[in-house]
């Protein structure tokens, strides 16, 4: 039988004869049987894509630079915010502020100077992805939303790229290569997007910083070896790492035979218009109840002021409560919404009125309070977020 180590050929061809100097940098590199002359000749010759430079792109981005990647790519609109530094280590305190794209430039530079940086400092969208795609040979994901992943994936598909995917939550992290000419694609093991508000991102949820090292180091791992074809890579196979065990588990993961974009007939054929709407943010009743019952941190406060009377609950989780809150406020967190359990202590004869972090819980908290008949409750647009830049500047953000 054929191992997948014969079937998946380096995915690069090798480059120009090292200089003397590129050979003292890459020696240890070249001292490695599988690796040798040949493997950092594809390196150096390699074309990478990193979306994103933050928590998953910060790790990616320094090894594959350090290894000799020729051409590195790097997709970012964002800038350097002081709560991305416990993680995103390509940057630091001097770098607040500042377009991530350019921050990450600088360091990789310091790094190896003979890797050559292009910068996209976009907004990845059906727009642009496949022309900027088009211009490398591996994608490596370091995104950390559905509606990108699924937008990565597909045009990947379309292209025919192999898809270097990581996610990381809390203690818990998962990679795969994603190559549907050679195994599965991320439709295959994730069909359709979680149901709106069921999967907290890391703004809301949190992230162990250094968790972003170990999935970023076996992305970067991963990438390596598609383009020097050593080793087995994860195509068709799921890695599951849980920091607080400390294991390692790995699952496979098989072509799905109906996939609309890379199965046996495929019904998609070309992106989809609308991946935000595809995954959504809202849930359908969440929609509709924030329609007509949603108000400003402004209102909020006037509300306050006029000594008006409501009930006010933040529906966050008690970590996030001591870190800030909005006054008179209390904790109910989203947990007991969705089972149930404090629907009958809530109050019947004020108004009641929900926050979270910045409005997306809340609102599926009043969708379930709408259907259970508080037809007066509301919630309140940016959350503490919104109170503490709008209303209460000397409040944190996180």
């Amino acid at each position: 039988m054929t191992s997948q180590r014969d079937s998946i050929p380096a995915l690069v061809s090798p480059g120009p004869a090292l200089t003397v100097d590129e050979v003292r940098r890459y020696s240890r590199h070249l001292i490695i049987p599988d690796v040798a002359m040949t493997g950092q000749q594809r390196l150096m010759n390699a074309k990478v894509l990193c979306v994103g430079a933050g928590g998953l792109g910060s790790p990616a981005l320094m090894y594959l630079a350090a290894a000799g990647i020729g051409t590195l790519g790097i997709v970012e609109f964002d800038t350097v915010d002081e709560s991305n530094l416990q993680r995103q280590i390509i940057h630091g305190q001097s770098d607040i502020g500042k377009s991530k794209a350019q921050s990450a430039k600088e360091k990789i530079s310091e790094i190896n100077p003979y890797v050559n940086v292009i910068t996209h400092e976009v907004r990845l969208d059906v727009t642009n992805v496949k022309e900027i795609f088009a211009q490398y040979d591996i994608i490596v994901d370091g995104t950390d939303n559905f509606a990108t992943r699924y937008l990565v994936n597909d045009a990947c598909v379309l292209l025919k790229k192999p898809y270097v995917w990581g996610s990381i939550y809390r203690f818990d992290g998962q990679a795969s290569v994603f190559w549907a000419e050679y195994g599965p694609c991320y439709r295959c093991l994730y069909p359709e997007p979680p149901p709106p508000g069921m999967v907290p991102s890391c703004a809301e949820g949190g992230v162990l910083g250094v968790l972003c090292a170990t999935i970023g180091s076996i992305q970067t791992t991963e990438a390596i070896k598609v383009i020097t074809g050593v080793g087995e890579p994860m195509v068709g196979s799921l890695m599951v790492y849980d920091a607080l065990e400390m294991s390692f588990r790995k699952v496979k993961i098989r072509k799905d035979p109906k996939c609309p974009l890379c199965g046996d007939n495929p019904t998609q054929t070309e992106l989809l218009p609308d991946y935000e709407a595809f995954c959504g943010t809202l849930s359908d009743a969440a929609e509709v109840a924030v329609k007509d019952s949603t108000i400003s941190v402004g209102e909020l406060k006037s509300k306050m002021d006029n000594k008006e009377d409501f009930y006010l609950i933040d529906v966050r989780e008690p970590s996030e409560f001591e870190i800030v809150r909005i006054p008179g406020s209390h904790l109910l967190p989203k947990q007991g919404f969705l089972d149930g359990t404090v629907l009958a202590d809530l109050p019947q004869d004020k108004p009641i009125i929900l926050h979270c972090k910045s409005g997306v819980r809340s609102a599926e908290c009043l969708a379930i309070l709408k259907g259970a008949g508080f037809s007066g409750a509301s919630h309140v647009s940016g959350g503490v977020i919104a109170w503490a830049k709008q209303i209460d500047t000397s409040l944190p953000v996180y």
